[in-house]
């Protein structure tokens, strides 16, 4: 996978459609989201800014088309649509609310990812580890919160329904030892 920097983050998320206003429940929500993008590209370095798109351009993220009254406009390209819904997906499971009080389940994402598809393998462990799952075995991670739902899209993405299973389980033989691990007190 692709490591993006933060201008660039900035700059595939803002392209593929300003995310972050998409998940405004309120017109007043809406705005203020405005204004903390606007805060945020406002700090900025230009020199950052045009180095990020010539990066974003080299990698075939985005290109850009040149108008006729000389100014120029970006576009993503497919492969620039796949990684921004990519890196909104891991910006919403990482901002994902976590409920109050525990359902008492515990989330198994089990996989056996062919060779041939390393990096998606790859992506989900990463994913996985943002997530904060704990890893039980090598294609085996555990959570106690409900995140079944990101990581279902995120095999969707890959097209990965045949090498990936989420598991809901509401008892496990080593549990008070895993207990420990996400209820530290």
């Amino acid at each position: 996978m692709y490591k993006f920097g933060s201008v660039q983050k900035k700059i595939l998320l803002t392209l593929s459609g300003g995310v972050a206003l998409g998940f405004s429940s309120s017109p007043r929500q809406y705005y203020r989201t405005l204004r903390l993008l606007r805060k945020e590209w406002q700090k900025i370095n230009q020199y950052n800014f045009n180095r990020s798109l010539r990066r974003l351009s080299d990698e075939k993220l985005l290109e850009e088309k040149k108008l006729s009254d000389g100014s120029f406009k970006l576009i993503l390209t497919a492969k620039g649509k796949r990684e921004a819904k990519i890196l909104s997906l891991l910006g919403n499971s990482i901002n994902f609310k976590k409920p109050k009080r525990w359902d008492g389940k515990w989330r198994l994402v089990l996989f056996d990812i062919p060779e041939k598809n390393r990096l998606f393998r790859d992506i989900l462990r990463e994913h996985l580890r943002t997530l904060k799952f704990l890893k039980l075995q090598h294609s085996v991670f555990i959570s106690p919160h409900p995140f079944e739902k990101p990581i279902q899209e995120l095999i969707s993405l890959y097209s990965a329904h045949p090498y990936v299973r989420v598991i809901t389980a509401t008892n496990i033989d080593n549990e008070t030892v895993i207990r420990r691990h996400f209820f530290k007190r």
